[in-house]
């Protein structure tokens, strides 16, 4: 065990944070595999390997229950250390092989219902100034497109094809896909282009260069930090003492917009493509939680639903 955490330090290169959590776990499992009666690394079977994940979620009275991702990385430490003493000629066969990490729960994205939605973006816009009307274009671009932090702050004047209603995304990996823009985002980038965007533009001492969309209070090109910033203080005003906007994230709009099509009946496969994901699989996440809405609604509203 020693030999393998050398290992890792020397010729991996693994930070120390990282070889003392492998250490913590390594020395669990020894400790395990001392109680089950093996004594060497040739004795240990794949059953003792299971076991000790078994072990791990379940917990024991001087050790509480990991949760999948805990115990997934602690497999993987041992997984590690039997594959190091097979290719160190220490045993024949590699034990730990077919026992595989658990995987962690999904985490469903986070939407917010229509209302919030509509306090966010109303929030933004109530800022004074050119501002305000910059903020409120921005939400609105956000939650009408479905686009990442990344992209809205990526997009040129030209990218927004208003005769059309349309605006061009550039997605990863410079994949770009033409989306629908609605009335209320179009209106509002309208309204900052004539009546905003000039006065920031005129701010930039050496001109705006590349002709950014969305710029900051310098005439400059609008950061992803400065987004996220618009969109948490906006949060906080719209929350107010009742909390009507709960916490927001970067693609909080995003999931919001994603949800609130397919609880309109939006097709997934449509759905994929205006988010640009380049698998289905990807977008099918969403219909989780549009089915737990539907429980939701089933529970409170069928007369035999309920007990």
């Amino acid at each position: 065990m020693t030999g393998y955490l050398d290992h890792l330090v020397v010729e991996r290169g693994l930070a120390q944070n990282t070889i003392a959590s492998y250490r913590r776990d390594l020395r669990r499992y020894a400790e395990y595999l001392d109680a089950a009666g093996v004594r060497g690394l040739g004795e240990i079977t794949e059953s003792d390997v299971a076991g000790f994940l078994a072990a791990l979620r379940r917990g024991d009275d001087d050790h509480p229950p990991l949760s999948a991702t805990s115990a997934a990385r602690a497999v993987v430490a041992v997984r590690g250390l039997h594959r190091f003493a097979l290719l160190d000629g220490l045993v024949p066969d590699d034990v730990a092989a077919e026992v595989r990490p658990p995987t962690p729960a999904r985490r469903l994205p986070k939407a917010i219902p229509v209302e919030s939605v509509v306090a966010l973006i109303e929030a933004a816009g109530a800022v004074e100034g050119p501002r305000g009307l910059r903020d409120r274009a921005l939400l609105e671009l956000l939650y009408g497109t479905g686009a990442r932090i990344s992209e809205a702050v990526g997009l040129a004047v030209d990218d927004v094809d208003r005769a059309q209603a349309t605006v061009r995304l550039a997605g990863k990996g410079g994949k770009e896909r033409i989306v629908p823009v609605g009335s209320y985002a179009l209106r509002a980038v309208e309204d900052y282009l004539v009546r905003a965007r000039p006065e920031l533009a005129g701010r930039s001492r050496g001109g705006v260069r590349g002709g950014a969309l969305f710029l900051n209070v310098r005439g400059g090109p609008l950061s992803r930090q400065s987004a996220w910033q618009i969109l948490r203080s906006a949060a906080e005003r719209a929350g107010g003492p009742d909390g009507v906007v709960p916490d927001v994230s970067p693609h909080t709009l995003r999931h919001s917009f994603a949800t609130h099509l397919l609880d309109g009946g939006a097709d997934v496969r449509v759905v994929q493509e205006l988010l640009g994901h380049a698998s289905v699989t990807t977008t099918q996440v969403y219909t989780l939680v549009t089915v737990d809405r539907l429980r939701e609604v089933y529970a409170t509203s069928h007369p035999r639903a309920l007990n």
